[in-house]
């Protein structure tokens, strides 16, 4: 399965370079265009190339993935251009050395976009993943431990919120609160801690009379001592990947809802509301899209490749 998501990453970078060496670009910039889009097609190439026969494709699709997950960090300090700063003279600039993914109707580099629209993504998700995974623990921590009528209670109400899909919860959310970044991560935040508060609940209610739990209890430990010091560490091997599917969730939540017009708005970038801006510009400037469709892809998938690490160090199922 790795080698043939090399050979698509591939396919779609040798896209690109053959996008970048038609006619868009302004003749002065011939020789830099083709300099940048033979590197680019020689690199993507040869890496599939090399993950195809010596079987280590997963090998260079996880240094792909770091690399990515290393540049959505630097985007949120920092990025070659302003991602507002706007060029009448450099409109529709295909890819080339000083624009790596080109410019938009705007003049603005696409790269330095995509950079801060990953970060912006990346802590949208990471908030995210936090607030609904403390929350949700609590309630699946109390519930699975205690039982009973509070089991009972909460439960209802959880079941009650998983009834609505997570985004239409969060469009609720926004509707009340308005728009803006940390409002997204509010309503994502709350609309997410259902599916934590399930996961745990379940871990607990089956670690809770194992026989390491009994002896605690017989040694004198309080309950909030066996909960959080001794059954909540035996969960991480179903939590961790949960998180992961969580962050992956969280992503697509916020690229869908920018995309929409009703998440993180103007003038802060992000990937979902740059692939609404780049529909109407496919035909004229198709590295707009191509670009930031590639990164938001890229991020699912590298952290779909941790999850699948973690399941594996763990001993659980793939």
């Amino acid at each position: 399965m790795a080698w043939i998501m090399a050979l698509i990453w591939a396919a779609c970078c040798a896209g690109a370079a053959a996008a970048a060496m038609r006619k868009w670009v302004q003749p002065e910039r011939e020789v830099s265009r083709r300099r940048w889009t033979a590197i680019l097609a020689a690199a993507a190439l040869g890496g599939a190339a090399a993950g195809w026969f010596t079987g280590n494709a997963g090998m260079i699709l996880s240094y792909e993935v770091r690399c990515l997950a290393a540049l959505a960090l630097v985007g949120c300090v920092w990025t070659p251009y302003s991602p507002t700063a706007m060029s009448g003279s450099e409109k529709f600039l295909a890819p080339c050395l000083r624009h790596l993914f080109g410019t938009d109707n705007f003049g603005r580099d696409i790269f330095s976009r995509v950079l801060a629209g990953a970060g912006t993504t990346f802590f949208i998700s990471a908030a995210t993943v936090c607030i609904g995974a403390a929350a949700g623990t609590l309630v699946g921590a109390f519930t699975g431990y205690f039982g009973g009528w509070l089991d009972e209670a909460l439960m209802r109400v959880n079941d009650a919120v998983t009834a609505f899909p997570s985004i239409l919860l969060a469009l609720v959310f926004i509707s009340l609160l308005g728009f803006g970044k940390y409002n997204v991560i509010l309503a994502l935040g709350v609309a997410f801690v259902p599916s934590y508060a399930r996961v745990v609940r379940g871990e607990f209610a089956r670690h809770r009379e194992m026989n390491y739990v009994k002896s605690a209890r017989l040694m004198g430990a309080g309950h909030l001592r066996i909960m959080f010091l001794h059954i909540l560490p035996n969960t991480r091997q179903v939590l961790l990947p949960t998180l992961v599917i969580g962050f992956n969730n969280a992503v697509l939540a916020e690229a869908s809802m920018s995309y929409l017009c009703i998440g993180v708005t103007p003038p802060d970038a992000s990937l979902g509301y740059m692939l609404s801006e780049s529909q109407g510009m496919f035909v004229s400037a198709p590295w707009y899209a191509l670009g930031t469709g590639l990164t938001l892809v890229w991020m699912i998938f590298g952290v779909a490749l941790i999850g699948e690490g973690l399941q594996r160090r763990n001993g659980g199922d793939v």
